[in-house]
């Protein structure tokens, strides 16, 4: 195909994505604008603060179940880290935190199908868990010792001064509700036809055996490679989510698509920024070796499990 027909085949495929999937995406903005209104992070942090016990599990659960962004899970942690909460937990909502979230469930079933997002959702789960046990492993070892960057400030160290009022979350109202659902919709449109455009752009100037060479089912390196490629080009889920999906379309194998999201949600920008305004690389080296090792440990058993889903 010449350019003009590609552009011209891009354009259509896109568009044919989008009216399949909008009543999913419909579903899924309207998760987010819920859990966005109704879900406080301060709220979640003084959670885990006073459970403790099982908090790597706890942590783990909430940090799946709650849709924050970067800035949310950093101000989550913040919070944790506030009344010297261990390392475990925090490791479990840094790992497992940027990965899924209800309303992203919803968004990538509609896009691989439900077999795919549940084991999405699980590996999330089972990271934060892992991430999480090697933390706790290595703090009872020393080997997290200062380790923080911002040092903690236990709550009885000014004893004399009362704490300021926090500000709650303003009472929502439908005018508010309608400005988070107009707000979030042009956005996630305008990413998931951009993305999906561009996907099947590539796709139509990319030949597909070269897709299938190298992101193929049974191919030794595709999922290692996928998780790798993950690292730097992972923009974010709205963009990535459509872009992978016109990949598997040319020939990627589940597998390699979920590990290329495990490890590009776990590392994008805003999560590493994050981690690293809050631990030293001690921390930083067991968050990215769980998400790294968990991507290709998952992707390839996907890829070896999938016929039996099906």
């Amino acid at each position: 195909m010449n350019l003009l027909e590609t552009f011209q085949f891009a354009l259509g495929k896109a568009a044919e994505t989008f009216s399949g999937l909008w009543p999913i995406l419909l579903l899924s903005i309207v998760i987010s604008v819920a859990l966005k209104l109704y879900v406080d992070q301060d709220r979640v942090a003084a959670f885990l603060k006073r459970n403790q016990r099982n908090s790597v599990a706890m942590s783990t659960t909430l940090a799946v179940a709650t849709p924050f962004c970067s800035c949310g899970t950093t101000a989550v942690v913040l919070g944790m880290m506030a009344s010297t909460v261990p390392w475990a937990p925090i490791v479990a909502f840094l790992v497992a935190s940027p990965l899924t979230s209800p309303q992203q469930m919803v968004y990538s079933a509609g896009l691989f199908g439900w077999p795919f997002a549940v084991t999405f959702m699980a590996s999330s789960i089972i990271l934060g868990l892992v991430g999480g046990a090697l933390a706790g492993f290595a703090d009872s070892r020393g080997w997290l010792k200062d380790q923080a960057r911002l040092r903690p400030q236990r709550e009885n160290a000014l004893p004399n001064l009362e704490p300021l009022p926090r500000p709650g979350k303003p009472k929502v109202t439908t005018a508010m509700a309608l400005r988070e659902f107009f707000d979030l919709s042009w956005k996630l449109v305008l990413m998931f036809f951009g993305f999906s455009f561009i996907g099947y752009f590539l796709n139509g100037l990319i030949p597909q055996e070269w897709i299938h060479d190298l992101f193929g089912s049974g191919r030794i390196l595709s999922v290692p490679l996928a998780a790798l490629l993950g690292i730097p080009f992972y923009l974010n889920t709205e963009a990535s989510m459509p872009l992978v999906r016109a990949f598997m379309d040319s020939g990627m194998s589940a597998g390699s698509a979920l590990a290329f999201l495990i490890t590009g949600a776990g590392t994008s920008i805003g999560a590493l920024t994050g981690a690293l305004a809050i631990a030293r690389w001690r921390v930083i080296a067991i968050v990215l070796g769980t998400l790294i090792a968990g991507a290709v440990v998952f992707g390839m058993a996907y890829d070896m499990l999938i016929p039996f889903m099906l």
